[in-house]
């Protein structure tokens, strides 16, 4: 049935490749950015939600999936405006975002539209051609293989690609961000997604995110090299021009173990230099997204009881099973303390963002309002294999596809930043410095900060906090006994908390070790033989997704100390914040169908927020250079 699951989006995306040739998304008027009016600054730093993950149909799959938003049409929808799913139903926001940015592939940007009216140059093609001329499902099947495949392998001389395309579509991205960058009250950033992959279909993509309106006059693709340390070179070039970028990986969970390998791309042993240049081009990595979440492996954190939550262990667009090691987040950071405490340097000191990797220039992050990622195919529950087909499959099968595939998408996720105001600027800096956090979807603030002198105060007082510590992302040095401040606030649209936890990642007897501590509780006091929190009960009634709002809390503050710190250990920690327990997206389209849920998928979730780590740095201990 994997198989079939294959064969049935392929064709339809062929489909509506051929039948929409006329409706290329429109070109974007430049319009110039209006002067910046005065902005209101705060230096105790507002929280500030966006997604840093959206395509649109200047995207070569997106438009295959039937999607003709443009960036435009991405900008509306961030700032609350309703716009249309390709199905024809309508997708807007409960709440406004306060920043965004457009990414779409920079690898043959814009050219499938181009590609799918036979007017142009470009559909003159042969392969263009075959797209336009396909009328059996196989033909168009192949139509639509041959696209990929030649994406995937392209060398040497490439008789479609047509850079003046390319470069329109370009413009097109950068004047819709110009023309929707509202200081003070919306943030757009030009950006692209540069979509490397390895030789069988693991995920190197990266989003590159540029600060300010200067940016390159074509971006650098997978198609100019596959490796990302020549993409660190590029913008590396591009800084010392004076355009400055950030690079920010995504869904490494899908790598099959190269994100977060041991050597470099061509497979030499990694360098202080690889460690400096990855971490002055990359401070930040994407942990939560529709393809699931990056954080741990249950593989890899047997002790973590919530390592298993919206785990996706597959490759890029296939069924091909991804290896967790080099895969994910934490083990990344253990890895990177052992190549600190070995070797002098650490190119895994990165802080964590959440985004959509929506591909309907939309993100869909409220679990009761889900459209999925890729357009038609994935358009209306049966497609996504949540409920029923209205007639059984020759084999008997009554759903769609095996469970595995689109039923282990996530409604994900959200970028949260701390930013003296809501501007290019600001936010970036934000971004730069690592006082991020992620959400898989819910609004959930989040402030981290330790110290030797922090004490009860800086929960009121976020000077007290900044004054006496350091915010998540950044070093604490030499210390003996350090405070550490965790603040959380509930979505006030969202489900009450249930837990706070720190995760403590260190070095001992030459091995990595890990521990997950619950440090505030909605039910009770931390119980200091596990330090777990009381057991609590789901309240989900499965029959309408209601729940008791009163079991958890809608704030968790404490200040807490490790009881295992030790003054000379490196190590790292960071905050993952759990709400009580809410109906999956999957049995919300179950209810709206009035049947029951799919058996195998998990009927409730539990969505999550985590900070970037803090570093403890001890006395000797040399800081990497570029970490920041």
């Amino acid at each position: 049935m994997k198989e079939k699951l294959r064969l049935t989006a392929s064709t339809l995306a062929a489909a509506l490749l051929m039948g929409c040739a006329d409706s290329d998304p429109a070109p974007t008027a430049e319009v110039p950015v209006a002067a910046a009016p005065e902005i209101a600054r705060n230096p105790l730093r507002n929280a500030y939600f966006g997604d840093l993950h959206v395509h649109t149909g200047l995207s070569f799959d997106a438009f295959i999936f039937g999607v003709r938003a443009n960036p435009d049409d991405a900008y509306r929808y961030a700032q609350g405006e309703a716009i249309k799913h390709p199905a024809g139903y309508d997708m807007q926001l409960a709440r406004p975002l306060d920043f965004q940015a457009v990414t779409d592939h920079a690898m043959y940007l814009g050219m499938v539209p181009a590609m799918a009216d036979p007017e142009s140059a470009v559909g003159q093609h042969p392969l263009a051609q075959q797209m336009q001329n396909a009328t059996t499902q196989q033909e168009r099947l192949d139509a639509f293989q041959q696209v990929i495949h030649r994406l995937r392998q392209r060398a040497g001389e490439d008789d479609l690609l047509d850079l003046n395309i390319v470069q329109d579509a370009w413009q097109r991205e950068v004047n819709a961000a110009e023309a929707h960058y509202k200081p003070g009250e919306f943030t757009t950033f030009i950006a692209y997604e540069y979509t490397s992959s390895g030789g069988e279909q693991e995920n190197l993509h990266r989003n590159v995110i540029f600060k300010t309106s200067a940016a390159p006059a074509l971006p650098f693709s997978s198609l100019d090299s596959r490796n990302p340390e020549d993409l660190w070179a590029w913008m590396d070039e591009q800084r010392g021009a004076g355009v400055e970028a950030l690079a920010i990986p995504h869904n490494a969970n899908g790598s099959n173990g190269l994100m977060f390998e041991l050597t470099t791309f061509a497979g030499e042993p990694l360098s202080s230099a690889y460690a400096e240049q990855r971490m002055r081009n990359e401070p930040l990595v994407e942990i939560t997204q529709v393809k699931g979440t990056s954080e741990t492996h249950p593989l890899l954190s047997p002790n973590d009881e919530w390592a298993a939550h919206e785990i996706f262990a597959m490759r890029i667009a296939s069924d091909l099973a991804s290896k967790p090691e080099g895969s994910y987040v934490r083990e990344a950071y253990l890895n990177g303390l052992l190549m600190e405490s070995t070797q002098g340097f650490n190119p895994y000191r990165f802080g964590l963002v959440g985004a959509s990797d929506s591909h309907v220039g939309a993100g869909s992050f409220d679990e009761s309002n889900y459209w999925a990622k890729v357009g038609m195919v994935d358009a209306t529950a049966q497609l996504r294999g949540s409920v029923p087909l209205d007639e059984p499959e020759p084999d008997g099968s009554i759903y769609d596809s095996d469970p595995g595939y689109f039923q282990l998408w996530s409604a994900s996720g959200l970028t949260g930043v701390w930013a003296e105001a809501n501007t290019r600027e600001a936010i970036y800096d934000a971004l730069r410095r690592k006082e991020t956090f992620a959400t898989t979807g819910p609004r959930i603030r989040l402030r981290f900060f330790a110290g030797d002198e922090l004490s009860a105060a800086g929960l009121d007082d976020p000077s007290v906090a900044y004054a006496a510590g350091v915010p998540m992302g950044g070093d604490l040095l030499q210390a003996n006994d350090p405070a550490f401040l965790v603040w959380v606030l509930a979505d006030a649209q969202g489900a009450p908390l249930e837990r706070v936890q720190i995760v403590k990642g260190w070095i001992e007897d030459g091995a990595a070790q890990e521990a997950v501590f619950d440090v505030a509780c909605a039910a009770g006091d931390v119980d200091g033989s596990n330090h777990r929190c009381p057991a609590a009960e789901s309240t989900v009634d499965l029959r309408d997704c209601s729940y008791d709002p009163g079991a958890g809390a809608t704030q968790l503050r404490v200040v807490w100390h490790d009881p295992t710190f030790r003054s000379e250990q490196p190590a790292f920690y960071y905050v993952r914040a759990l709400e009580t327990p809410t109906c999956r997206w999957s049995t919300w389209d179950a209810i709206k169908a009035g049947v029951a849920p799919r058996d195998g998928l998990a009927t409730t979730i539990q969505e999550r927020a985590w900070s970037s780590p803090i570093w403890y740095r001890p006395a000797g201990n040399k800081q990497p250079a570029a970490s920041n």
